[in-house]
């Protein structure tokens, strides 16, 4: 349990400094591709990081994963189901995944203010939601394995 917390605790470090980039470009009065692309990036970072705290609760849980197209949904529908993040939660970062699918597959010269403004301002409050239920759900498995 001590690795997990302290591996999880690790991903918040970068989740966190991420979001310190984040604000960085954001708050650039005139942004060019290059800040869009790097506010791109740190939405990418920021959701592959949480992505990478559930795949480790779950290991540590020994809940295996399928490998399939569908396995980055898959990964927040097992997520719910395991009572570690609320279907609310889900929903949320459900935006993020299906813009870290763009991302990840296409170029930054398409990227645009009017579609990644609104993920870049309401990223800091889904990644505090996060943050909160991971802590909740590590809570409760830390004192059921007491």
């Amino acid at each position: 349990m001590v690795k997990l917390v302290r591996e999880v605790s690790i991903e918040q470090e970068y989740i966190r400094e991420t979001l310190d980039v984040l604000q960085e470009a954001l708050s650039r009065p005139e942004k060019d591709v290059i800040e869009w692309s790097a506010i791109g990036a740190c939405l990418h970072h920021c959701y592959t990081g949480m992505e990478n705290m559930l795949k480790r609760i779950l290991k540590f849980q020994q809940v295996l994963l399928s490998r399939s197209a569908s396995s980055h949904k898959d990964l927040l529908d097992v997520a719910i189901q395991q009572g570690i993040i609320s279907a609310e939660l889900s929903e949320r970062l459900d935006v993020y995944r299906g813009f870290r699918h763009f991302f990840v597959h296409a170029y930054g010269v398409l990227l645009r203010e009017e579609e990644l403004s609104p993920l870049a301002e309401a990223l800091p409050d889904v990644v505090a939601q996060f943050e909160q239920e991971i802590e909740q759900f590590l809570d409760v498995l830390s004192r059921a394995s007491s």
